[in-house]
């Protein structure tokens, strides 16, 4: 490990790229009086705050206003503390009860609206659910319905995702859980796993002491924001409990079938998470096993086979989204603005300790490293290149503070590596983070 005082050069480092990420971030807009079409047309508003798909319109007060404040606090003091003292299930069980207990609470801050309005949205995935009916119709109709030519052409969100989001509403529907707010609860009930399945793949992996760092920070994420009731923040859910499963079957090789159903899954749930493919590998690589790769490749190829042999085939459909993406608001945003725009919408989805937790693990990478350390490195390490891909990519042009939320979890786990100095102090200042952005902007997500 590197020395105290290298660690935290590095993580001052990373602190001050922050700055100037969000100073670039939220000021070139507003210093060129650029329009970078954070928003679209039709939605457009003196109060828009680029690079955030949101608006300017402080909320100081609220019903979760209290719960959020006494959890942060509350968090701030003792989380650090209890993460080392749990035992491994009681460890489980609080992160579970403590993110779902963040999530609702940030959500609530505007009312039970903050649960229902999302997924109420007329370009989300409830509305198009409740008006499905044969399955096989849908799939075998869902890539002609793609371009915006098509005369029923599908809502912005169903148009830009695979049919498996859609298909898990429309199997919340059938089972009388499609109302906006009994969805909502549903969707965060499950995001707030994503931080049990990022614990249970380091712990896989021989980073239990990592992952007892890294829990108050994976628990008390400012992604909580944005997480409540987006279908990305289930994605995210579906892809961690992949990764969670893969690392479980370095140890025991039948955990590989549920890792590749679950992967099979997400990438039928979102044209990006092919990325976490490298991810994968990471984990793999950190197990130091290469057993369960033809095991969970077959399971993951078995469901996108058996959607394309039900109407859907992945490979037909990207190149059609992607000519829509481009017909539409895409052409709008100015490629050289969301470089860094992308950016600065993660630090806030992530937190204002994003880069200096990468900053940390670089300065890591250079110095001789703990196995533990190595798990680390290997994850956040892979997360960052999965990033640094989308973001080349050009199909993630704003937006990016929900869209990026399945990376979110493996980037925070380089938070390990802080120095021990900045683990109490450095909580706060991400709970801070995620209260100010809850109470001062209204968030599309």
């Amino acid at each position: 490990m590197p020395s105290s005082p290298a660690l935290s050069r590095a993580a001052w480092l990373g602190l001050l790229l922050t700055v100037v990420v969000l100073l670039m971030g939220f000021g070139v807009p507003h210093w060129l009086d650029w329009d970078v079409a954070s928003r679209a047309p039709r939605n457009a508003s003196p109060h828009e705050v680029p690079p955030l798909h949101g608006l300017w319109r402080p909320n100081l007060f609220g019903p979760g206003t209290v719960p959020a404040v006494a959890l942060a606090v509350l968090g701030w003091r003792h989380a650090a503390d209890l993460a080392q003292r749990l035992p491994w299930r009681g460890l489980l069980a609080a992160s579970y009860a403590g993110s779902l207990a963040w999530l609702l609470s940030l959500a609530l801050v505007d009312g039970s609206s903050g649960l229902s309005r999302v997924l109420g949205n007329p370009y989300e995935y409830l509305r198009t659910a409740r008006q499905v009916g044969d399955i096989g119709t849908l799939l075998d109709t869902y890539i002609s319905r793609i371009p915006y030519s098509a005369d029923d052409n599908w809502p912005t969100h169903v148009a830009g995702h695979p049919p498996g989001t859609l298909l898990f509403f429309v199997g919340l529907v059938r089972v009388g859980l499609g109302g906006d707010l009994a969805a909502g609860v549903v969707v965060t009930v499950l995001a707030a796993t994503t931080a049990v399945a990022t614990l249970v793949a380091l712990r896989a992996l021989g980073a239990e002491d990592a992952a007892r760092r890294a829990a108050p920070f994976l628990v008390l994420t400012p992604a909580a924001v944005f997480m409540a009731v987006s279908a990305d923040a289930l994605i995210g859910a579906v892809m961690a409990w992949g990764l969670a499963c893969l690392a479980l079957s370095t140890r025991r090789l039948w955990w590989a079938v549920p890792a590749g159903l679950l992967f099979g899954a997400g990438v039928l749930m979102s044209y990006g998470m092919p990325l976490m493919g490298l991810i994968a590998v990471a984990v793999l690589v950190a197990g130091r096993s290469w057993r369960p790769l033809p095991v969970a490749a077959a399971g993951a190829l078995a469901v996108v086979l058996g959607f394309a042999a039900a109407g859907f085939a992945w490979w037909d459909a990207y190149p059609v989204l992607k000519e829509r993406y481009f017909d539409g608001i895409a052409q709008d945003r100015p490629q050289a603005y969301w470089w860094y725009g992308d950016l600065a919408c993660l630090v806030v989805s992530a937190g204002p300790l994003l880069l200096s937790g990468l900053a940390a693990a670089v300065a890591t990478a250079l110095s001789p490293a703990r196995p533990t350390a190595r798990v680390v490195l290997l994850l956040s390490g892979s997360a960052a290149l999965v990033v640094a891909l989308a973001d080349a990519s050009g199909m993630s042009k704003a937006e990016v503070e929900r869209i990026w939320l399945p990376f979110v979890p493996w980037l925070t786990v380089s938070f390990a590596l802080l120095p021990e100095g900045w683990r109490r102090w450095g909580l706060g200042l991400q709970v801070l983070a995620a209260l100010v952005v809850q109470h001062l902007f209204y968030t599309a997500w």
